[in-house]
């Protein structure tokens, strides 16, 4: 079981790219502090990506702009290429997450360029902010499976996440981009991934309800990082049925309960998240957020009936 785990919260990124409803610059820049304020503290807050392709993360810089900067709270960005990297880098956040898929077909339709020409970008990426003092974590996506492809080999993924080792990345993460891995996948990746000598993370999506034992499968194997979505809310544009992904407050609730320190609050979590469906305009799938902190009412019935028994008691 990990004894060190850090939360991220990809809201403001994932959980908003593919969302229907395209929130402002200033909307986002506040769920970013809406969840610094509820004990996160490793938000992904944009995607500098072409706004033309992916209109909700238009603004990027704006949305930095926006946020208040506390001390112990890390705020990265997702980029694909070396102009991603230029415009992350000016608004000066802390982390680069630079994205390359096992599968051959989603890396084409979701940077234009092959597998190849993307791990020769994270190199020159990882020599430049490195030298800026930058760390960089390389997702590989569609680590479980791809929409176009099918099944992806697990060699096929321990290979792109050896290649992006090699080339100096500080972090690998997983992403089951379209949710159709199963807690013996995310073992073995974690695992094995383990074996490249640097912290492995997981991003899951739910879209076949196996988010949470994913989660658990990882946690157990070692997993230093777990990507998570306020509410639910997220999608991959260009990969056909990618749903929301793990939501955050059921994650904690998880974690929680399982004795692992997070240092989030859960109750203010939930408290973004219904925030967060108001800015939406829309019901968000997460399942801790619509029924509540379970935790939190056992506590408060134990303390009604202890003085209730006390009362009768006394009589």
């Amino acid at each position: 079981m990990s004894s060190e785990l850090t939360v991220c919260d990809v809201s403001p990124r994932d959980g908003l790219q593919n969302d229907p409803t395209h929130l402002p610059p200033a909307t986002r820049a506040e769920l970013v502090n809406r969840l610094v304020g509820a004990g996160v503290s490793h938000v992904e807050v944009a995607s500098f990506v072409n706004p033309q392709r992916v209109p909700q993360m238009a603004g990027a810089e704006e949305v930095v702009q926006g946020i208040e900067r506390k001390p112990g709270v890390t705020f990265s960005g997702l980029i694909l290429n070396a102009r991603g990297y230029d415009r992350l880098a000016a608004c000066g956040l802390d982390e680069a997450h630079m994205s390359v898929a096992a599968s051959e077909t989603l890396n084409q339709r979701n940077q234009n360029a092959s597998v190849d020409e993307s791990l020769a970008d994270v190199q020159q990426i990882i020599t430049r902010a490195h030298a800026e003092h930058r760390h960089v974590t390389v997702i590989v996506a569609a680590a479980c499976g791809c929409p176009f492809e099918g099944a992806v080999d697990p060699a096929r993924v321990l290979a792109v996440a050896e290649l992006a080792v090699g080339a100096g990345a500080d972090e690998i993460v997983f992403a089951d981009t379209i949710g159709v891995g199963v807690p013996a996948q995310v073992r073995e990746l974690v695992t094995r991934g383990r074996e490249l000598g640097v912290p492995v993370g997981v991003h899951l999506h739910d879209t076949r309800g196996t988010g949470l034992a994913n989660a658990y499968a990882a946690l157990e194997s070692g997993v230093s990082a777990l990507d998570a979505s306020a509410g639910g809310v997220g999608g991959c544009p260009f990969a056909p049925g990618a749903t929301g992904n793990i939501a955050t407050e059921d994650l904690v609730y998880l974690l929680h309960g399982e004795g692992v320190s997070t240092g989030i609050d859960l109750d203010a979590l939930i408290g973004v998240s219904h925030w967060l469906a108001e800015q939406l305009g829309h019901d968000i799938p997460g399942r801790v957020q619509r029924a509540g902190d379970f935790t939190a009412v056992s506590r408060r019935t134990r303390g009604a009936g202890a003085g209730a028994g006390a009362a009768a008691n006394s009589t």
